[in-house]
């Protein structure tokens, strides 16, 4: 037998430095998995801060004292926000409707091919004052008296660990908050409906 494979025979049998190269191979992947929960349950709880503060501010909105201007509730909800994630960007929309059903539902129209688009030459009933047909017959605003609004609130933020960008996912990441309310009965109604057909 040679002295080769004397040696090889040896360092077969040898058992020590196994865990040093056992460990070497599953810590990457363990680390990884660690990093990425522990990103995934920041991001749940900037989440819940997002959200829970967009529903104060939202019932707070419903207030007839409210009403005109919205932007200390909105400085509100970025506060809470900011206090979670220093350097996210957050940005607020409001759409009004007449019912609670109504929302997110396109602008009637006079569908002459089923298509459930506007096309030229079809009627719709203009029903948030743009002049055109939208597929969300919201207004934009708070809406008047009695109208349900839905409240939404995007916080867009730099994920804090690397994982994303190490499994080839954009560091960006954005988190919406939505409520739907319906004002308080403090007025009239401020809902106009325009059937266009010249367009």
């Amino acid at each position: 037998m040679t002295r080769r494979q004397t040696l090889v025979r040896r360092l077969r049998r040898d058992t020590r430095g196994t865990a040093l190269i056992e460990f070497a191979l599953t810590a990457p992947v363990f680390l990884l998995l660690l990093m990425g929960i522990f990103d995934y349950c920041w991001q749940m709880y900037a989440q819940q801060v997002l959200q829970g503060a967009v529903s104060q501010s939202a019932r707070l909105a419903t207030l007839e004292n409210n009403a005109e201007d919205q932007s200390d509730l909105d400085d509100n909800v970025k506060a809470r926000v900011l206090d979670v994630f220093k350097n996210a960007d957050v940005t607020f929309s409001r759409k009004a409707y007449e019912s609670y059903d109504l929302v997110g539902e396109p602008e009637p129209l006079s569908d002459k091919n089923g298509n459930k688009v506007w096309d030229t030459g079809e009627c719709f009933e203009d029903m948030n004052g743009t002049g055109s047909w939208e597929a969300d017959r919201g207004a934009n605003g708070n809406g008047g008296a009695e109208d349900v609004v839905l409240y939404t609130a995007s916080m867009k933020f730099n994920r804090i660990l690397p994982v994303w960008r190490m499994l080839g996912q954009p560091q960006e990441t954005t988190l919406r908050a939505q409520t739907v309310l319906r004002n308080q009965p403090y007025g009239t109604n401020t809902a106009t409906r325009v059937v266009i057909c010249n367009k």
